[in-house]
């Protein structure tokens, strides 16, 4: 019994862990840094919000998307569009398992989109 509960709070850990901890190294920046040609604009906020306000240059792959459409995207350095924290960090730890090289992120929802921030 005891096994099983230790067993289920790691689990539940993990869970908080993947969607609630930043990632170490990826920056928020602007995207007028982020037109290096080399740079592959990647927007997973829904087809609703990304409709609304788009990227120019962005290829929209919502996240609930990216397990399944992830091999279409070119293996260059990408830079990712989200809303929130939580779309942020799944996306970017997904992409980083896949063997991108993820250079930068940008929140739409946040105030920091002008500063340069570790996250």
């Amino acid at each position: 019994m005891k096994i099983l509960l230790i067993l289920v709070v790691t689990i539940m850990l993990l869970s908080l862990y993947k969607r609630y901890v930043p990632i170490l190294g990826v920056k928020c920046l602007p995207m007028k840094d982020s037109n290096d040609p080399g740079c592959y604009i990647v927007d997973v906020r829904d087809y609703n919000q990304s409709y609304k306000s788009p990227v120019k240059g962005a290829t929209n792959i919502p996240i609930a998307y990216l397990k399944r459409y992830w091999h279409e995207l070119k293996q260059k350095d990408i830079y990712v569009v989200a809303s929130t924290p939580l779309e942020k960090n799944m996306s970017i730890r997904f992409l980083k398992r896949r063997g991108f090289n993820v250079q930068g992120f940008m929140l739409t929802d946040c105030n920091c989109r002008d500063k340069h921030q570790t996250a």
